[in-house]
């Protein structure tokens, strides 16, 4: 049962030095994050965490992001399914320019927002019928879905792809209506990946900085998020907030990473 010593391979200096280097970049990333989390002392930390701000900051993320998460949702599972089965004139653009916020910096992003729903003639017809998006809670919402719906796109894309188009032409020729055979066939086939989209997309709403701080604005206690309050108190000096949230931010990253990597397995989204 257990392998002789002598037969293990031995080391070679290529896989030595590899290894090496993962490890020490394993062990800098775990001595950075660390270091952040035990920098203060514990009860100034949890005096932090129950402090009125941030608490505030957490209501409005987990609020925000969970509406911001639903919407992408929605909206990324019939355009990725479109782009996964069907074929039509300028299917490689309609890809592309899904894309594109990929990799646009969300600065640029929020700018190109604040600019729609500000001085433009769309914005200037919201602000008429007393729809303000620009500095509120809704506008917080909107940049994440801006900025989010890509990447949900792109993993309930891949989760799709990954599905034998076989099994929806059985279900059809059983009786299946289309929408049937995408509802009781494709969806339960693709929940896994649709789930770590779902996991990663309101991970990165949360943390969205900004394209939230553009077109949100960065006010205290009104579009306060938590990226916003660690931003906020690191410029006025107030370091135990701003780790705090940090803290939070960190543990919300972690556990989504963990469930995405579950569910997606070796799917290869990105």
């Amino acid at each position: 049962m257990f392998q002789d010593r002598a037969t293990l391979p031995r080391p070679t200096p290529f896989k030595v030095i590899f290894l090496a280097v993962l490890f020490c970049l394993i062990a800098y990333f775990l001595v950075v994050i660390v270091g952040l989390v035990v920098y203060p002392p514990f009860p100034a930390l949890v005096e932090s965490l129950r402090s009125r701000e941030i608490l505030f900051a957490v209501e409005l993320s987990l609020v925000t992001s969970v509406v911001s998460t639903a919407l992408c949702v929605v909206a990324a599972v019939p355009v990725a399914y479109s782009l996964a089965r069907f074929s039509f004139p300028g299917r490689g653009l309609v890809n592309t320019l899904f894309n594109i916020p990929l990799a646009l910096p969300p600065l640029v992003a929020g700018v190109a927002l604040l600019i729609f729903y500000g001085p433009s003639t769309f914005g200037k017809m919201l602000s008429a019928f007393g729809l303000d998006i620009v500095y509120t809670p809704v506008g917080i919402v909107v940049a994440q879905f801006f900025v989010n719906l890509p990447y949900m796109v792109r993993v309930a894309r891949s989760a799709f792809e990954t599905i034998n188009p076989r099994f929806e032409h059985v279900a059809r020729t059983l009786g299946c209506t289309e929408w049937s055979a995408f509802r009781q066939v494709t969806l339960p086939l693709a929940r896994n990946g649709l789930i770590a989209g779902l996991v990663i997309t309101w991970s990165k709403a949360i943390g969205e900085f900004g394209g939230v701080m553009m077109l949100g604005g960065a006010t205290r206690m009104k579009t306060e998020t938590l990226p916003i309050a660690l931003f906020l108190n690191m410029s006025t000096g107030d370091l135990d907030l701003a780790i705090a949230a940090s803290v939070i931010l960190i543990v919300i990253s972690v556990i989504s990473f963990a469930v995405f990597e579950r569910c997606s397995g070796e799917r290869g989204v990105f």
